[in-house]
């Protein structure tokens, strides 16, 4: 004979309700996990492309300054600099320059170029 639902212990009637509960609970825990990650993927994703403007405004900067720099370096805009500062300067006349010949190294000396220094006489 079947046993009527009064005598039926609390656990056997509350078990299907609190499988569906919990079933119910990880579906909307996951579905608030994918939301939140497709938010911080295009966070992600703006900051990127914040950081890539940014990027490429400094190096168009960078070429800028390095264009400059040429270009106040360049001998013309130095030597009209020193006009305009009327600080006197002149190019050096063909006395003033001193050309140094650059050493030869003998042959016995390339052979012991670690003790080069040490085989040179001091002179005073």
């Amino acid at each position: 004979m079947a046993k009527s639902r009064k005598n039926q212990s609390a656990s056997i009637r509350f078990g299907p309700a609190l499988a569906a509960f919990f079933a119910c609970f990880v579906i909307a825990c996951a579905a608030v996990g994918y939301v939140w990650q497709k938010g911080q993927i295009y966070q992600l994703g703006k900051q990127i492309r914040q950081k890539e403007i940014r990027l490429t405004q400094l190096q168009k900067e960078d070429d800028q300054r390095e264009k400059d720099l040429a270009d106040l370096r360049s001998p013309l805009k130095l030597d009209a600099r020193a006009r305009q500062l009327s600080l006197g300067l002149v190019p050096a006349q063909p006395m003033q320059i001193v050309r140094l010949a650059e050493p030869s190294i003998s042959a016995a000396e390339s052979k012991n170029s670690a003790r080069q220094f040490a085989l040179r006489p001091i002179t005073q």
